[in-house]
Protein backbone atom coordinates (compact mmCIF):
# COMPACT_ATOMS: atom_id res chain seq x y z
CA UNK A 1 0.00 0.00 0.00
CA UNK A 2 1.36 3.42 -0.97
CA UNK A 3 2.07 5.90 1.82
CA UNK A 4 -0.20 8.56 0.28
CA UNK A 5 -3.56 6.96 1.26
CA UNK A 6 -2.22 6.17 4.74
CA UNK A 7 -1.05 9.75 5.20
CA UNK A 8 -4.41 11.03 3.96
CA UNK A 9 -6.30 8.87 6.46
CA UNK A 10 -4.05 10.05 9.26
CA UNK A 11 -4.80 13.66 8.38
CA UNK A 12 -8.53 12.93 8.35
CA UNK A 13 -8.39 11.20 11.74
CA UNK A 14 -6.22 14.01 13.08
CA UNK A 15 -8.82 16.58 12.05
CA UNK A 16 -11.60 14.49 13.61
CA UNK A 17 -9.73 14.13 16.89
CA UNK A 18 -8.98 17.85 16.91
CA UNK A 19 -12.65 18.64 16.24
CA UNK A 20 -13.81 16.35 19.06
CA UNK A 21 -11.22 17.77 21.44
CA UNK A 22 -12.25 21.31 20.53
CA UNK A 23 -15.90 20.41 21.07
CA UNK A 24 -15.18 18.96 24.52
CA UNK A 25 -13.04 21.95 25.55
CA UNK A 26 -15.70 24.39 24.34
CA UNK A 27 -18.45 22.61 26.28
CA UNK A 28 -16.28 22.45 29.40
CA UNK A 29 -15.34 26.14 29.31
CA UNK A 30 -18.94 27.17 28.61
CA UNK A 31 -20.18 25.05 31.49
CA UNK A 32 -17.48 26.48 33.76
CA UNK A 33 -18.62 29.98 32.81
CA UNK A 34 -22.19 28.98 33.63
CA UNK A 35 -21.03 27.73 37.02
CA UNK A 36 -19.30 31.05 37.71
CA UNK A 37 -22.37 33.07 36.73
CA UNK A 38 -24.79 31.04 38.83
CA UNK A 39 -22.42 31.07 41.81
CA UNK A 40 -21.88 34.82 41.87
CA UNK A 41 -25.54 35.57 41.19
CA UNK A 42 -26.33 33.46 44.24
CA UNK A 43 -23.95 35.57 46.30
CA UNK A 44 -25.10 39.03 45.21
CA UNK A 45 -28.89 38.69 45.27
CA UNK A 46 -30.47 40.06 48.48
CA UNK A 47 -31.46 36.68 49.92
CA UNK A 48 -29.71 35.22 52.94
CA UNK A 49 -29.49 31.43 52.55
CA UNK A 50 -28.62 31.05 56.24
CA UNK A 51 -31.88 32.68 57.33
CA UNK A 52 -33.77 30.35 55.00
CA UNK A 53 -32.33 27.44 56.99
CA UNK A 54 -32.39 28.68 60.59
CA UNK A 55 -35.30 31.12 60.40
CA UNK A 56 -35.42 34.80 61.32
CA UNK A 57 -35.89 34.06 65.03
CA UNK A 58 -32.62 32.17 65.46
CA UNK A 59 -30.02 33.50 67.87
CA UNK A 60 -26.71 34.93 66.64
CA UNK A 61 -24.88 31.84 67.85
CA UNK A 62 -27.15 29.51 65.88
CA UNK A 63 -26.89 31.79 62.83
CA UNK A 64 -23.08 31.87 62.94
CA UNK A 65 -22.86 28.10 63.46
CA UNK A 66 -25.07 27.49 60.41
CA UNK A 67 -23.06 30.00 58.38
CA UNK A 68 -19.82 28.20 59.22
CA UNK A 69 -21.38 24.80 58.49
CA UNK A 70 -22.54 26.03 55.07
CA UNK A 71 -19.04 27.34 54.32
CA UNK A 72 -20.20 30.93 53.86
CA UNK A 73 -17.50 32.20 56.22
CA UNK A 74 -14.82 31.25 53.68
CA UNK A 75 -13.43 33.64 51.02
CA UNK A 76 -15.35 33.71 47.72
CA UNK A 77 -12.65 31.87 45.72
CA UNK A 78 -12.72 29.03 48.26
CA UNK A 79 -16.51 28.92 48.18
CA UNK A 80 -16.47 28.85 44.37
CA UNK A 81 -13.94 26.00 44.33
CA UNK A 82 -16.06 23.98 46.73
CA UNK A 83 -19.14 24.75 44.64
CA UNK A 84 -17.45 23.53 41.44
CA UNK A 85 -16.20 20.37 43.14
CA UNK A 86 -19.68 19.72 44.50
CA UNK A 87 -21.28 20.14 41.07
CA UNK A 88 -18.85 17.78 39.35
CA UNK A 89 -19.37 15.20 42.09
CA UNK A 90 -23.15 15.46 41.81
CA UNK A 91 -23.72 17.45 45.01
CA UNK A 92 -25.93 20.52 44.55
CA UNK A 93 -26.78 20.79 48.22
CA UNK A 94 -30.03 20.14 50.05
CA UNK A 95 -33.33 21.88 49.39
CA UNK A 96 -34.83 23.78 52.29
CA UNK A 97 -38.31 23.47 50.77
CA UNK A 98 -38.43 19.70 50.33
CA UNK A 99 -35.71 18.45 52.69
CA UNK A 100 -34.28 16.30 49.89
CA UNK A 101 -31.10 16.73 47.91
CA UNK A 102 -31.44 19.12 44.97
CA UNK A 103 -30.22 16.43 42.57
CA UNK A 104 -33.02 14.11 43.71
CA UNK A 105 -35.59 16.90 43.34
CA UNK A 106 -34.43 17.80 39.85
CA UNK A 107 -34.52 14.15 38.79
CA UNK A 108 -38.17 14.13 39.91
CA UNK A 109 -39.33 17.43 38.42
CA UNK A 110 -37.29 17.90 35.25
CA UNK A 111 -38.78 14.94 33.30
CA UNK A 112 -42.23 16.54 33.53
CA UNK A 113 -40.90 19.72 31.92
CA UNK A 114 -38.98 17.70 29.35
CA UNK A 115 -42.11 15.76 28.41
CA UNK A 116 -44.25 18.87 28.01
CA UNK A 117 -41.60 20.84 26.11
CA UNK A 118 -40.90 17.91 23.77
CA UNK A 119 -44.57 17.59 22.79
CA UNK A 120 -44.69 21.37 22.45
CA UNK A 121 -41.73 21.54 20.07
CA UNK A 122 -43.13 18.65 18.01
CA UNK A 123 -46.36 20.64 17.60
CA UNK A 124 -44.36 23.75 16.76
CA UNK A 125 -42.30 22.01 14.08
CA UNK A 126 -45.08 19.93 12.52
CA UNK A 127 -47.38 22.96 12.24
CA UNK A 128 -44.95 25.88 12.09
CA UNK A 129 -42.68 24.74 9.27
CA UNK A 130 -45.49 24.01 6.75
CA UNK A 131 -47.20 27.29 7.69
CA UNK A 132 -43.99 29.21 7.03
CA UNK A 133 -43.47 27.50 3.68
CA UNK A 134 -47.08 28.14 2.61
CA UNK A 135 -46.87 31.79 3.68
CA UNK A 136 -43.67 32.33 1.69
CA UNK A 137 -44.92 30.54 -1.43
CA UNK A 138 -48.09 32.66 -1.38
CA UNK A 139 -46.55 35.95 -0.34
CA UNK A 140 -49.05 38.79 -0.13
CA UNK A 141 -52.12 36.54 -0.34
CA UNK A 142 -54.84 36.32 2.31
CA UNK A 143 -53.34 33.01 3.49
CA UNK A 144 -50.00 34.75 4.05
CA UNK A 145 -51.73 37.53 6.00
CA UNK A 146 -53.57 35.08 8.25
CA UNK A 147 -50.38 33.12 9.00
CA UNK A 148 -48.55 36.36 9.81
CA UNK A 149 -51.36 37.39 12.17
CA UNK A 150 -51.11 34.00 13.90
CA UNK A 151 -47.37 34.57 14.30
CA UNK A 152 -47.97 38.06 15.70
CA UNK A 153 -50.44 36.67 18.23
CA UNK A 154 -47.89 34.08 19.29
CA UNK A 155 -45.38 36.84 20.00
CA UNK A 156 -47.72 39.24 21.79
CA UNK A 157 -50.19 37.06 23.71
CA UNK A 158 -49.31 36.46 27.40
CA UNK A 159 -48.70 32.80 28.13
CA UNK A 160 -50.56 32.76 31.45
CA UNK A 161 -53.63 34.40 29.87
CA UNK A 162 -53.75 31.89 27.01
CA UNK A 163 -53.36 29.04 29.51
CA UNK A 164 -56.21 30.31 31.69
CA UNK A 165 -58.48 30.78 28.66
CA UNK A 166 -57.62 27.27 27.49
CA UNK A 167 -58.49 25.81 30.88
CA UNK A 168 -61.75 27.75 31.09
CA UNK A 169 -62.85 26.74 27.60
CA UNK A 170 -61.52 23.25 26.89
CA UNK A 171 -61.53 21.88 30.46
CA UNK A 172 -64.14 23.69 32.53
CA UNK A 173 -66.74 24.20 29.79
CA UNK A 174 -66.22 21.65 26.99
CA UNK A 175 -64.52 18.90 29.05
CA UNK A 176 -62.34 17.97 26.08
CA UNK A 177 -59.10 17.78 28.08
CA UNK A 178 -57.94 16.95 31.58
CA UNK A 179 -57.48 19.60 34.23
CA UNK A 180 -54.37 20.84 36.04
CA UNK A 181 -51.65 18.36 36.98
CA UNK A 182 -50.24 15.39 35.08
CA UNK A 183 -52.97 12.88 36.05
CA UNK A 184 -56.38 12.58 37.64
CA UNK A 185 -55.88 12.17 41.36
CA UNK A 186 -57.07 8.57 41.54
CA UNK A 187 -54.33 7.56 39.06
CA UNK A 188 -51.59 9.30 41.00
CA UNK A 189 -48.85 6.97 42.24
CA UNK A 190 -50.05 3.89 40.35
CA UNK A 191 -47.10 3.91 37.91
CA UNK A 192 -43.59 3.45 39.26
CA UNK A 193 -41.24 6.05 37.76
CA UNK A 194 -38.57 4.56 35.51
CA UNK A 195 -37.68 7.38 33.14
CA UNK A 196 -39.77 10.06 34.84
CA UNK A 197 -41.63 10.57 31.56
CA UNK A 198 -45.18 9.60 32.45
CA UNK A 199 -46.20 8.63 28.91
CA UNK A 200 -43.21 6.30 28.59
CA UNK A 201 -43.51 4.85 32.10
CA UNK A 202 -47.22 4.11 31.72
CA UNK A 203 -46.58 2.28 28.44
CA UNK A 204 -43.72 0.31 30.00
CA UNK A 205 -46.05 -0.71 32.84
CA UNK A 206 -48.84 -1.63 30.41
CA UNK A 207 -51.19 0.91 32.05
CA UNK A 208 -52.91 2.18 28.91
CA UNK A 209 -55.74 3.90 30.78
CA UNK A 210 -53.15 5.96 32.67
CA UNK A 211 -51.36 6.66 29.37
CA UNK A 212 -54.49 8.11 27.77
CA UNK A 213 -55.36 10.02 30.94
CA UNK A 214 -51.87 11.53 30.93
CA UNK A 215 -52.37 12.60 27.30
CA UNK A 216 -55.59 14.43 28.17
CA UNK A 217 -53.71 16.39 30.83
CA UNK A 218 -50.64 17.00 28.66
CA UNK A 219 -52.23 18.08 25.40
CA UNK A 220 -53.46 21.52 26.52
CA UNK A 221 -50.28 22.87 28.21
CA UNK A 222 -48.14 21.35 25.44
CA UNK A 223 -50.37 22.96 22.81
CA UNK A 224 -50.04 26.35 24.50
CA UNK A 225 -46.26 26.00 24.47
CA UNK A 226 -46.44 24.67 20.92
CA UNK A 227 -48.42 27.73 19.81
CA UNK A 228 -45.67 30.11 20.92
CA UNK A 229 -43.07 27.83 19.36
CA UNK A 230 -44.85 27.51 16.01
CA UNK A 231 -45.28 31.28 15.82
CA UNK A 232 -41.51 31.74 15.97
CA UNK A 233 -40.71 28.78 13.73
CA UNK A 234 -43.30 29.80 11.11
CA UNK A 235 -41.97 33.36 11.03
CA UNK A 236 -38.36 32.26 10.60
CA UNK A 237 -39.29 29.61 8.01
CA UNK A 238 -41.17 32.21 5.98
CA UNK A 239 -38.19 34.57 6.10
CA UNK A 240 -35.74 31.86 5.02
CA UNK A 241 -38.02 30.64 2.24
CA UNK A 242 -38.57 34.14 0.84
CA UNK A 243 -34.82 34.54 0.54
CA UNK A 244 -34.49 31.23 -1.31
CA UNK A 245 -37.47 31.80 -3.61
CA UNK A 246 -35.77 34.97 -4.89
CA UNK A 247 -32.60 33.10 -5.84
CA UNK A 248 -31.65 32.59 -9.49
CA UNK A 249 -31.61 28.78 -9.29
CA UNK A 250 -35.27 28.79 -8.26
CA UNK A 251 -36.16 31.07 -11.18
CA UNK A 252 -34.21 28.77 -13.50
CA UNK A 253 -36.08 25.71 -12.22
CA UNK A 254 -39.40 27.44 -12.86
CA UNK A 255 -38.37 28.48 -16.37
CA UNK A 256 -37.45 24.87 -17.12
CA UNK A 257 -40.99 23.83 -16.22
CA UNK A 258 -40.25 22.08 -12.92
CA UNK A 259 -43.51 21.58 -10.97
CA UNK A 260 -44.09 24.27 -8.36
CA UNK A 261 -44.34 21.69 -5.56
CA UNK A 262 -40.87 20.36 -6.45
CA UNK A 263 -39.48 23.89 -6.72
CA UNK A 264 -40.73 24.79 -3.25
CA UNK A 265 -40.00 21.62 -1.26
CA UNK A 266 -36.82 20.45 -3.01
CA UNK A 267 -35.06 23.42 -4.53
CA UNK A 268 -36.07 26.13 -2.02
CA UNK A 269 -36.69 24.19 1.19
CA UNK A 270 -33.62 21.92 1.20
CA UNK A 271 -31.10 24.78 1.58
CA UNK A 272 -32.89 26.20 4.65
CA UNK A 273 -32.88 22.94 6.64
CA UNK A 274 -29.58 23.85 8.26
CA UNK A 275 -30.90 27.24 9.38
CA UNK A 276 -34.07 25.63 10.70
CA UNK A 277 -32.02 23.22 12.85
CA UNK A 278 -30.63 26.20 14.76
CA UNK A 279 -34.06 27.85 15.04
CA UNK A 280 -35.72 24.66 16.30
CA UNK A 281 -32.89 24.01 18.75
CA UNK A 282 -33.16 27.51 20.23
CA UNK A 283 -36.95 27.24 20.37
CA UNK A 284 -36.75 23.88 22.18
CA UNK A 285 -34.27 25.23 24.70
CA UNK A 286 -36.53 28.25 25.20
CA UNK A 287 -39.49 25.98 25.96
CA UNK A 288 -37.45 24.08 28.55
CA UNK A 289 -36.37 27.21 30.37
CA UNK A 290 -39.40 29.41 29.76
CA UNK A 291 -42.25 27.16 30.87
CA UNK A 292 -42.53 28.68 34.36
CA UNK A 293 -45.81 30.51 33.69
CA UNK A 294 -47.41 27.52 31.96
CA UNK A 295 -46.40 25.16 34.77
CA UNK A 296 -47.81 27.58 37.34
CA UNK A 297 -51.14 27.94 35.52
CA UNK A 298 -51.54 24.20 34.96
CA UNK A 299 -50.06 23.12 38.33
CA UNK A 300 -47.55 21.12 36.33
CA UNK A 301 -44.93 19.52 38.62
CA UNK A 302 -41.96 20.52 36.49
CA UNK A 303 -38.66 22.30 36.97
CA UNK A 304 -40.28 25.72 36.42
CA UNK A 305 -42.79 25.19 39.20
CA UNK A 306 -40.02 23.85 41.45
CA UNK A 307 -37.87 26.89 40.69
CA UNK A 308 -40.73 29.29 41.46
CA UNK A 309 -41.42 27.62 44.80
CA UNK A 310 -37.72 27.73 45.64
CA UNK A 311 -37.55 31.44 44.89
CA UNK A 312 -40.56 32.18 47.10
CA UNK A 313 -38.97 30.19 49.93
CA UNK A 314 -35.50 31.71 49.48
CA UNK A 315 -34.21 28.18 48.80
CA UNK A 316 -30.95 29.14 47.11
CA UNK A 317 -29.58 25.62 46.66
CA UNK A 318 -32.69 24.69 44.70
CA UNK A 319 -32.64 27.96 42.73
CA UNK A 320 -29.00 27.65 41.74
CA UNK A 321 -29.30 23.92 41.00
CA UNK A 322 -32.34 24.43 38.77
CA UNK A 323 -30.72 27.35 36.98
CA UNK A 324 -27.58 25.32 36.43
CA UNK A 325 -29.46 22.35 34.99
CA UNK A 326 -31.52 24.55 32.65
CA UNK A 327 -28.36 26.31 31.50
CA UNK A 328 -26.58 22.99 30.94
CA UNK A 329 -29.51 21.74 28.85
CA UNK A 330 -29.39 24.94 26.82
CA UNK A 331 -25.67 24.42 26.17
CA UNK A 332 -26.24 20.76 25.24
CA UNK A 333 -29.03 21.55 22.77
CA UNK A 334 -26.97 24.29 21.13
CA UNK A 335 -24.00 21.96 20.71
CA UNK A 336 -26.23 19.24 19.26
CA UNK A 337 -27.56 21.84 16.81
CA UNK A 338 -23.97 22.65 15.81
CA UNK A 339 -23.25 18.97 15.20
CA UNK A 340 -26.39 18.56 13.06
CA UNK A 341 -25.43 21.74 11.21
CA UNK A 342 -22.14 20.13 10.21
CA UNK A 343 -23.81 16.87 9.25
CA UNK A 344 -26.38 18.52 6.98
CA UNK A 345 -24.10 21.17 5.47
CA UNK A 346 -20.88 19.80 3.91
CA UNK A 347 -19.47 23.34 3.70
CA UNK A 348 -19.34 23.54 7.51
CA UNK A 349 -17.32 20.34 7.95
Amino acid sequence: MSPAPTSHRKRIWGRRVSAIAGFVVTVFLTFLGLLAITFFIGRVIPIDPVLAVVGDRATNAVYEAARVQMGLDQPLPVQFFRYVVGVFTGDLGRSVSTGRSVVEDISRFFPATLEMATIGIIIGVVVGVPLGVIAASRQGSWIDQIIRIVGLLGYSMPAFWLGLVGLALFYARLRWVGGPGRLDIFYDGLVSPVTGLLLVDSLLAGEFDIFFNAITHLILPASVLGFFSLAYIARMTRSFMLDQLNQEFVTTARVKGVPERVVIWRHAFNPIRVQLITVIGLSYAGLLEGSVMIETVFSWPGIGNYLTTALLNADMNAVLGSTLVIGAVFIFINKISDVLYRVLDPRAR
